[in-house]
């Protein structure tokens, strides 16, 4: 059962190691990634349902090339043709994710792909940032009735909610939204952290952030802000691939959860008046004392009451009111007051 809504409504962060190209190519080293992120305490797994064919077109022309950033020299066909994860590995790799007790999730990027992980048993699914705008491609996962994780790279208020919408539509509330920066890496200027609780209160979902950038500071930040689900690119020692150089190494990622987490725990939720660990230090609070001996009659002024610690006296919001009272009775030095002890002036 995928357990991320789980994990949410217990008010915990529900963390995903993305693979993508991490494998280099080999399901030796992709089943290693599946071992150690569960290792390093992931929840879930992510892998990407695509062909180079079903992405884009095996064209020369100029605008299939990728020129600048990160792939750069590309052609787009000849990277997704190198970056994907087989078919044929991925029954594997989710009996890999069953065995070490996380979830497992994919990015379909048509419809074709939605129906081969609905025959492998996807129980959730994930849209990628470039594929937000692709309303039916979002509807017909939705349709399946399963939770829907939309990343928002490059997009507006205008699409996000469109996204949303398609979801909705097909009747699936089961929706969660990524903040992301789909830059590779990406800047800690363009990450935009503070959209996090402005798409809560827009969208009405849950949110979390899709992070390229180095580091953790990102997926804490993002946490303390509001993120409920944290995405990171995870790569193992020794493999390169056309991901690796925006990829988190596994010591990092497993130092990454133990953060994210200890943000989720010291975030907390919206509570006033003391904690049961602060309860015993209320008693160190100040309260009105007589600070000299009063006698029975005496005037009380403010060179014979001081607010001091600790509280058993009067709460100091009193001082005011029982300046210039008369003392009923005695009131030794060291005492604590009460409203009982005075009368009004004569």
């Amino acid at each position: 059962m995928f357990r991320m809504f789980d994990k949410i409504n217990n008010n915990e962060v529900y963390i995903i190691a993305e693979m993508s190209a991490n494998h280099g190519g080999n399901l030796e080293n992709a089943l290693k990634i599946v071992r150690q992120v569960a290792e390093a305490g992931a929840d879930c797994l992510k892998i990407q349902t695509y062909t180079a064919d079903s992405i884009t077109l095996d064209c020369d022309s100029e605008d299939f090339q990728i020129h600048g950033g990160l792939w750069d020299g590309y052609k787009l066909y000849d990277l997704y043709s190198d970056a994907g994860t087989p078919y044929e590995w991925q029954a594997r790799i989710k009996e890999e994710c069953s065995k070490c007790g996380i979830d497992f999730l994919s990015t379909p990027f048509d419809n074709a792909a939605v129906d081969f992980l609905e025959n492998l048993g996807c129980e959730a699914y994930k849209i990628a940032s470039f594929e937000l705008v692709d309303i039916p491609l979002i509807e017909y996962a939705a349709s399946k009735g399963k939770p829907m994780i939309l990343s928002c790279g490059m997009s507006n208020i205008e699409e996000i909610q469109e996204a949303v919408d398609a979801c909705h539509r097909v009747g699936n509330n089961q929706v969660v939204l990524l903040k992301c920066c789909s830059e590779y890496p990406s800047n800690w200027e363009d990450m935009h952290i503070a959209n996090i609780p402005d798409m809560i209160e827009r969208f009405h979902v849950n949110v979390g952030l899709s992070d390229h950038s180095a580091g953790s500071i990102a997926a804490v930040v993002a946490v303390a802000m509001g993120a409920c689900v944290i995405e990171k690119h995870v790569k193992i020692e020794g493999v390169e691939s056309a991901d690796s150089k925006f990829s988190m190494p596994m010591g990092e990622f497993a130092d990454m959860v133990e953060a994210t987490r200890d943000a989720k725990l010291i975030a907390g939720k919206v509570q006033y008046g003391p904690t049961a660990g602060e309860m015993g230090n209320l008693k160190f609070r100040r309260s009105l004392f007589a600070v000299e001996d009063i006698k029975a009659g005496e005037r009380i002024t403010k060179d014979n009451v001081r607010s001091i610690r600790p509280s058993t006296g009067l709460a100091p919001k009193y001082m005011r009111e029982i300046i210039g009272k008369i003392a009923v009775r005695d009131i030794p030095y060291g005492s604590p007051l009460s409203l009982k002890m005075f009368k009004e002036k004569d």
